[in-house]
């Protein structure tokens, strides 16, 4: 008999009451050293105080009113958002997967008010992970997630992962836009190099075509900069945002240029939740604490620390292991052992991470975890390793 729950998930046999900053707490009272951070959420960890205050002060006042009127919290979490980044406006939506459909509908309607309607294809890359929606996974291209569900939305052409002779025979003044992740969450944690994402861009200027960035995961402070492709010293002309920028709370946007977004005119596009003022409220805090220099100053810092302890776990099991990549806190072990078999290993040392693809384990700890939870997580891996070596 099929579950009340529909079963989309293999769930791990463990539920959780509460957390406490890198700790999860399950209804046993096991807790658990959090590394997942619910997928690069949580990046100010479990009950954050300043969060916690933040929603329930909006809740005792107003929790929706839709998008038919103003909203002073989504309009203040925009000010932060454009004031911090490339973007002249911001658009507000519940996930990242609403965000992806956002930036698609944006492209299409970008060259179509250009006069140039046919104009549609969007270039991808192997690999990548943009949601769930039929949108997004025609984007992705990937056999996994599109199975059984065609036909695909058309106008897209997936590419191989930083294959940049490929992409430049592929782009020509008829490509509607470039998407992709500066760094490939679902894929592997696998960055592209800040002269490839360079040159990215300036193929965009060459040919017209409009440069789309998901930095659902990989933003929001998660590498040390704002967003990561800060590093490459470009901007994009959309970028998604999600995940981190709620804390815990669902919340996305779609941040674009003035240029970009200017045929998303009334009527083109809407939310009933996006945007309503309990998530602005949150993410303006988020906003607030993650954009500060001293507090991306501190995630360098813890980053810098973990790359160097998990340096030593991969020299002491390289049965186990072969070696650690990524960028700030967003971190991977690319794994001679599949990456399911140390989840659950993990698990039986308290300790909680995600599995990736190209045989990799995610490391997306709190962005403010402590040395010292730095320093046990190492230790707890250490143990799970071992234990499969048993």
């Amino acid at each position: 008999m099929i579950s009340h729950v529909l079963p989309t998930y293999n769930r791990a046999p463990v539920a959780f009451e509460r957390g406490e900053g890198a700790w999860a707490i399950a209804t046993d009272g096991t807790r658990y050293l959090d590394l997942g951070a619910g997928i690069a959420v949580n990046v100010l960890g479990h009950a954050n105080p300043e969060l916690v205050a933040a929603l329930t002060e909006q809740a005792g006042r107003i929790w929706h009113v839709s998008n038919l009127y103003q909203i002073p919290q989504q309009e203040r979490l925009a000010d932060l958002l454009v004031e911090k980044t490339f973007a002249d406006t911001a658009f507000f939506t519940n996930s990242g997967t609403e965000a992806a459909e956002l930036a698609i509908k944006m492209v299409r309607r970008y060259w179509h008010d250009a006069g140039q309607p046919d104009r549609i294809e969007i270039l991808t890359f192997e690999g990548a992970f943009h949601g769930r929606s039929t949108g997004a996974i025609a984007a992705a291209g990937s056999e996994k997630m599109t199975a059984g569900f065609g036909p695909l939305m058309p106008g897209f052409r997936t590419l191989p992962w930083g294959d940049i002779e490929a992409l430049k025979a592929a782009i020509t003044d008829r490509t509607a836009a470039v998407l992709l992740e500066p760094i490939q969450g679902e894929g592997g944690i696998r960055p592209l190099p800040d002269a490839d994402l360079r040159e990215i861009r300036a193929l965009c200027d060459q040919t017209g075509a409009l440069l789309v960035l998901d930095e659902v995961q990989c933003g929001m402070g998660r590498t040390g900069r704002l967003f990561a492709h800060e590093y490459a010293g470009i901007t994009p002309d959309i970028m998604m945002v999600a995940k981190g920028i709620g804390g815990g709370f669902p919340l996305g946007a779609v941040l674009a240029t003035e240029k970009a977004a200017k045929p998303m005119i009334a009527g083109t596009h809407g939310s009933t939740y996006g945007g309503n003022p309990l998530a602005c409220a949150v993410g303006s805090r988020v906003m607030e604490i993650v954009a500060d220099d001293a507090f991306l100053a501190e995630v360098n810092r813890k980053s810098a620390l973990f790359r160097q302890k998990l340096e030593g776990l991969v020299a002491a099991h390289p049965q186990v292991f072969e070696g650690v990549r990524g960028q700030g806190l967003m971190l991977g072990l690319k794994c001679r052992v599949a990456p399911a078999d140390l989840v659950k290993a993990g698990y039986a040392r308290q300790i909680l991470t995600v599995p990736a693809a190209d045989n990799t384990l995610r490391l997306l700890p709190p962005l403010n975890i402590s040395d010292e939870d730095i320093a046990e997580a190492v230790s707890r891996l250490d143990k799970a390793a071992a234990d499969l070596n048993a």
